[in-house]
């Protein structure tokens, strides 16, 4: 195996914030919380790590029966306490002076950011996610085209991504994604929806970059568009899936609202090397939004624009009411397209880019840059 799997780039930040704050870190089921929770925890004199899903650990939890002593209390899958946003502000509160406090879980983790309103102003928020081009860069001391080559082929997991062969990743991913539906499908629905909600899954894979058509959907499955609705809101709080939405401020009523689809698991998509290139990119860019909103609290978000002859502009970053960029993705094509020109110009000063897999020589055609995608991708926030 390369490098060391337990290193990820988010490491200093937490170790920053936990002077601070109680943190907290989301994440997709072996996206590496817990390894780096424990590398978090070797750099503390005594530290305590508590799941919530071992049964000695739960009756130290219940009973607030942690040692004093450790400079470090790690809380793992707290989120299935029943009040356990109480139970932290007390356990918060009342903790021994200069003890830190790491909370990791998934899923119903994130109605911290709906509404925590009992720990509002005690706790930091971040999102690991898996592995991109600049962390695979930073932590594995891959160069860039490789480190691309990496994701595009194992996708950014920890474990298939630096696994020893191929065989070792499909594994993984097969019994990752049966794991899945049998456990963590199972908190949100009811037996008899996981079968429908497998069969979701498998569309969407094929799905992936086209607009998502919920009434499509659902009749092929032969559910209501409501269901269908409620069942990608359960992948997308599992982190297996994630909407890409239209940009809509100041734009043209001709541009359709549909949003797009793509997997945090690169390997789960279904499709030919540009749709696996474009999920590639979108869970880079998500991530690189995600980060930039944890550590610097900007409100940087990731759209796309289609309009209704399916002129198209990949993704679209935005920091608040303002467009920033806009990024078309090819795998060998470095002509940029009429629409992109049109969009450079109308969102001008945004940066417009035309990013290439297999570029021979970076351009600037007007407002357009054409550049290599790899090296573009390295110099993103995380």
């Amino acid at each position: 195996m390369e490098g060391n799997q337990s290193d990820r780039s988010l490491q200093a930040n937490l170790r920053y914030d936990l002077g601070r704050k109680l943190v907290v870190l989301t994440g997709a089921r072996q996206a590496g919380k817990t390894t780096l929770a424990r590398r978090l925890m070797a750099g503390y004199e005594v530290a305590q790590h508590l799941s919530w899903d071992v049964p000695a650990d739960r009756q130290l939890i219940t009973a607030h029966a942690w040692t004093p002593k450790a400079r470090l209390v790690v809380f793992d899958e707290i989120h299935k306490m029943r009040d356990w946003k109480a139970f932290l502000k007390g356990a918060w509160d009342g903790r021994s002076e200069g003890q830190a406090m790491l909370v990791t879980g998934s899923a119903r983790m994130d109605t911290f950011r709906q509404g925590g309103e009992s720990l509002a102003g005690r706790y930091f928020g971040w999102r690991l996610h898996p592995f991109s081009v600049r962390e695979l860069m930073q932590t594995q001391g891959l160069a860039a085209a490789p480190a691309l080559q990496r994701v595009l082929q194992r996708g950014g997991f920890p474990e298939p991504c630096l696994a020893e062969t191929d065989t070792d990743a499909d594994r993984w991913r097969a019994q990752y994604v049966t794991d899945l539906v049998r456990e963590d499908v199972l908190d949100f629905s009811r037996v008899h929806e996981v079968r429908t909600l497998q069969l979701l899954l498998e569309l969407l894979r094929e799905r992936v970059g086209s607009p998502l058509k919920l009434s499509g959907l659902a009749q092929a499955l032969q559910i209501s568009p409501t269901t269908a609705t409620r069942y990608v809101e359960i992948l997308e709080a599992l982190y297996i899936v994630f909407r890409v939405t239209p940009w809509h401020r100041d734009v043209a009523r001709s541009l359709l609202k549909e949003p797009k689809i793509y997997f945090l698991d690169n390997g789960l998509v279904k499709g030919d090397a540009g749709a696996r290139l474009e999920n590639a990119v979108a869970a880079m860019l998500l991530k690189h939004c995600h980060y930039r909103q944890d550590a610097e609290g900007k409100p940087v978000t990731l759209h796309t624009i289609r309009d209704k002859e399916r002129h198209e502009i990949d993704f679209v970053l935005a920091e608040g009411d303002t467009v920033t960029g806009l990024v078309e993705v090819k795998l060998a094509d470095a002509t940029p397209s009429a629409f992109l020109h049109r969009m450079a110009e109308r969102f001008a000063p945004a940066r417009a880019l035309q990013l290439v897999a297999e570029l021979r020589q970076p351009a600037q055609h007007g407002r357009v840059e054409v550049a290599r995608l790899d090296e573009w991708l390295a110099g993103l926030a995380a």
